[in-house]
């Protein structure tokens, strides 16, 4: 590999530091803004994600020292869900963060590594496997002795001139991909806008329910091991797919409402047919205005979720669904928002696919690039 270096991680690192012990934070530390506290949700991806969070006070946040995380640094998942590996990029949000007692984080040596591509590194199969090799499975996932041996392993780095090559390639496929991202919010935004300004100010109840025009279908069970590995869906109780088959049990566009866990009651919408698993769905054959019923359960997510039965494992049946209470509707007005946001929709479908091309695109140069295999000498 002409011109590419091997480096143990402890040599092009300037500090590396554990998160707090749990007992450092507490539930009452939370407050409702403040300094945000990282948790798995927000290490999703090649970037810090920064869809939500909770937070603690500055004053909470500078008692736990070497637990803060600052633009540039990397901060990866030693305890849980093991894979996971994030830098915070120069325009985040906030200037700041607290990790979690499941992470760590790191500040490489800007002169050697760029923190965007020693993340990626991390995310190919080479990177993942040096990452884990020292993972324990037995009770909760997690890294043996995590920074001691995390700095003994070995990254490859190029040139930074290289290095800067291959970042533009990839950061302008994965702004493509942000971008539709963005637009898809954009359209989500004003459907629901929409929906509330025709059917939720001045609405009238009178005590109808959603079982008044149909009641969802529940889902066939398909364990993973069933699973054929196809490019459709299955939807069980998580927030993503559970497995791929080749076959789907639903038309699109359908919606689909996570029955067991801790997610049951989730309403997700998908524009292209999927296998309902451990759900209950919601497709053309049951009404033709599936994108407006989609907007009314979204509105009525919090209503749904409140709506879980059982102790140790929460569900939502179609009949918690058919009983939730709606206001008074006018068929020919629902009739007139399906298809005006119908075109949101098919935008925001045409968008995902557009990202699903790219991000197969990414994920082939990824490793090849990472390896050096492809030139870019321009």
């Amino acid at each position: 590999m002409e011109q590419w270096k091997e480096y143990k991680i402890s040599e092009i690192i300037e500090e590396i530091a554990m998160g707090p012990f749990g007992s450092n934070i507490k539930v009452d530390n939370f407050i409702d803004s403040g300094i945000p506290v990282l948790n798995g949700s927000n290490l999703q991806g090649i970037k810090l994600n920064e869809d939500s969070f909770n937070y603690v006070s500055e004053e909470k946040a500078d008692t736990l020292g070497r637990a803060n995380a600052f633009r540039g640094d990397v901060v990866i998942t030693h305890r849980g869900t093991l894979g996971q590996i994030v830098y915070i990029p120069l325009d985040s949000k906030y200037e700041r963060y607290v990790i979690s007692q499941s992470q760590f984080r790191l500040k490489l040596n800007k002169d050697i590594i760029r923190p965007d591509f020693f993340v990626y590194f991390f995310h190919t199969r080479l990177g993942q496997h040096r990452l884990l090799v020292n993972a324990s499975q037995v009770g909760v996932p997690a890294l043996a002795r995590p920074t001691s041996t995390f700095k003994e392993v070995f990254i490859p780095v190029p040139p930074m001139e290289m290095q800067n090559k291959v970042m533009g390639v990839l950061h302008s496929i994965d702004s493509k991909i942000e971008l539709n991202r963005r637009i898809n919010d954009n359209l989500e935004q004003q459907a629901q806008a929409l929906f509330k300004s025709w059917f939720i100010e001045n609405a009238i109840y009178s005590g109808d329910k959603i079982a008044d025009y149909f009641m969802p279908i529940r889902g066939k069970n398909l364990l993973t091991s069933e699973a054929t590995g196809g490019n459709v869906p299955v939807v069980a109780g998580g927030l993503n797919p559970s497995a791929y088959h080749n076959t789907a049990n639903t038309d699109a566009p359908v919606i689909t409402i996570s029955a067991s866990g801790a997610n049951a009651g989730f309403v997700n919408l998908w524009g292209i047919p999927v296998w309902s698993a451990d759900s209950s769905y919601i497709d053309s054959s049951v009404t033709p205005y599936v994108y407006f019923w989609y907007n009314l359960l979204k509105y009525k997510q919090k209503n749904i979720f409140e709506a879980q039965t059982g102790s140790a494992q929460p569900h939502i049946y179609p009949k918690h669904i058919g009983d939730i209470e709606i206001p008074n509707l006018d068929l020919s007005q629902i009739q007139l928002y399906n298809n005006v946001v119908s075109t949101y929709y098919h935008k925001i479908d045409e968008n995902n696919t557009e990202n699903c091309r790219l991000a197969t695109l990414r994920d082939t140069l990824l490793p090849k690039l990472m390896a050096g295999n492809i030139s870019l000498d321009y």
